[in-house]
């Protein structure tokens, strides 16, 4: 579970000429993106066939290399929120799965994505909101491993997660059978653990932050906090439905798992800590590790806090190359461990 950040964009003033110089550099600029985008585009839709699928209440998206008979397959889960197949949600849009799903393809990867309960609306299919509970995003995730599996069109089947996904990759691995697991800036703490840990850093007044804190350790214990404090807004009908989010550990579910792990983290990452990089390479102690001091959270290489943040909304920012070739090389490598 992550918050929300909020983004702010600035402008500079100039002279008038120079406004204009901008304007005009700017166009031309445009113009040239948009030029390599299409091409990209092109170069992608001839490379791989994508098709919407439902499987269950789930809405998905199979995309299959072209002229690869049983390619490898991926499926991706997304962040928290109500995030949809191509990792875009309310609050941010930088299309980190849809981007990893053009890339893998390019590298003859098939990948299924879907939409998380949630994204685009709350499905009546679902039941009721408050009786939502964590396992059911790692029953979904089972459920679309087992599609995968009855096709018998793929070689091998890896469950690739990010942020949150990696917590429900985690749980999903433990009750069907994969054959590999990536975890993309996955915490290695509890989410209300991670949560209150967010909060800390951020510059709240301590009459604000505590009565917060305060409420979370008693949600995350089974209380209902009615009324929640100022700056929480999680209404007392939904707080059991937060709590099951909340209180999942991952460091004991990964050591039960025997199948190998690929674990990647970022030294931008403003969401998740390399403490938690860490502590799930220890937990997992056969895993392969990549640290990338230029990424962040949402899987692009940045140079500070303000690049960072902007890069929550910038779908067009490639994806650092080195984590593509690292889970690509991981997914095709041979052998069992």
């Amino acid at each position: 579970m992550v918050l929300d950040l909020t983004f702010a964009m600035r402008t500079r003033g100039g002279t008038e000429s120079n406004v204009k110089s901008t304007t005009l550099a700017m166009r031309k600029s445009a113009l040239m993106v948009a030029m390599v985008l299409s091409l990209a585009g092109a170069i992608t839709a001839a490379s791989a066939s994508e098709t919407q699928i439902g499987v269950g209440n789930l809405d998905a998206f199979l995309t299959i290399p072209d002229g690869v008979e049983k390619p490898p397959v991926a499926l991706l889960i997304a962040g928290s929120g109500s995030t949809d197949h191509d990792g875009n949600g309310p609050q941010a849009k930088p299309a980190t799965l849809k981007k990893l799903a053009e890339q893998l393809a390019a590298q003859k990867i098939a990948t299924l994505r879907y939409d998380k309960r949630g994204a685009g609306g709350w499905k009546a299919e679902f039941g009721k909101p408050e009786d939502f509970r964590f396992k059911d995003y790692v029953d979904d995730a089972v459920s679309l491993v087992n599609y995968l599996r009855e096709g018998r069109k793929f070689s091998r089947i890896v469950v690739v997660g990010h942020s949150e996904g990696g917590l429900v990759a985690i749980l999903a691995a433990r009750q069907v059978q994969i054959d590999r697991l990536v975890l993309l800036v996955t915490a290695a703490r509890r989410q209300g653990d991670l949560v209150k840990a967010q909060l800390e850093k951020r510059q709240i007044p301590p009459d604000v932050l505590d009565p917060i804190l305060k409420a979370i350790d008693s949600i995350m214990a089974g209380q209902i906090v009615d009324p929640p404090p100022r700056g929480l807004a999680i209404a007392p009908s939904m707080q059991p439905s937060v709590a099951s989010a909340f209180t999942v550990d991952p460091i004991e579910p990964i050591k039960s798992i025997d199948r190998p792990i690929l674990i990647v983290g970022g030294g931008h990452d403003l969401q998740v800590a390399r403490l938690d990089f860490s502590a799930l390479a220890a937990a997992a102690q056969v895993a392969k590790t990549l640290w990338l001091p230029d990424m962040n959270h949402v899987l692009v290489d940045v140079t500070d806090d303000a690049d960072n943040l902007a890069a929550y909304n910038q779908p067009e920012r490639a994806l650092d190359a080195a984590m593509i070739d690292a889970v690509a090389d991981f997914i095709q490598a041979s052998g069992t461990h």
